[in-house]
């Protein structure tokens, strides 16, 4: 018999993963950091719609929040592994596939409440756009980022515990720089940018971005989420059946 997944399990893997000072500094603190640091120096300048520089690098960081916050609670899973969760799961009622079900829902509640945090920053800074663009821009940074919660479960069954994290945070500074959440994409060099367009992190941003900049849905941005989704998704299944026949 399945075990559901209860708020108050979700409640303790939060509080456990919020312990671990490392996620909250890079995932809560680094990206909002960031945001004074590059963001406010920009304060007074304008897009070509009216709307403020400021706002576009807000959610360019809340993004990346996002993405680092999915990302490294998926990737827990790497240190588990390494402690025997795999074989005590065949001793306990919990079915293997809530499991994931919990490490991914604490995933999106730790992307959210990176984006939150970094809105709250940026409107304490004094960024001001439509209430649409916060709620649309939010959601659309906050949902994009199962792509790398299914990227961290990806890695955490892929990579040895002693070096997920050392091995997963240059691949998304990396990311982020060519998916155009540190600088603009136009700013690259042509080839650049056509790879650029062929990242994860590249539809996140088009899709965030999108409300503030009034460029429209782009068909393309939303299938790179989609199709990077699928690959992450499939692929963390296959090494978890892997990793579980094993025990």
């Amino acid at each position: 018999m399945s075990t559901p997944i209860a708020p108050a399990v979700l409640g303790i893997e939060l509080r456990r993963v919020l312990r671990n000072r490392r996620t909250l500094a890079f995932t809560l603190i680094m990206p909002a950091a960031f945001f004074l640091i590059f963001g406010l120096p920009q304060r007074g300048q304008t897009l070509d719609n009216g709307r403020p520089v400021t706002a576009y690098i807000m959610i360019s960081l809340a993004v990346y929040a996002a993405m680092v916050a999915t990302t490294s609670a998926g990737g827990a899973v790497a240190t588990e592994r390494a402690l025997g969760w795999s074989r005590q799961l065949r001793l306990t009622p919990l079915r293997p596939s809530a499991y994931v079900a919990m490490k991914l829902a604490t995933a999106m509640t730790l992307g959210l409440l990176a984006v939150v945090i970094e809105f709250l920053v940026g409107a304490m800074a004094g960024v001001r756009v439509p209430a649409y663009v916060w709620v649309l821009s939010g959601l659309a940074a906050w949902i994009g980022s199962l792509v790398f919660a299914a990227f961290g479960l990806f890695v955490g069954y892929l990579a040895p515990a002693e070096n997920v994290m050392q091995f997963i945070g240059p691949i998304l500074a990396v990311l982020a720089m060519f998916g155009g959440l540190f600088v603009p994409v136009e700013v690259l060099p042509h080839v650049l940018q056509q790879v650029a367009k062929f990242t994860p992190v590249y539809g996140m941003g088009e899709l965030a971005r999108s409300p503030l900049t009034g460029d429209g849905v782009s068909m393309a941005a939303v299938a790179n989420i989609v199709i990077w989704t699928l690959v992450f998704g499939v692929g963390a299944a296959r090494l978890f059946r892997r990793d579980t026949a094993r025990v």
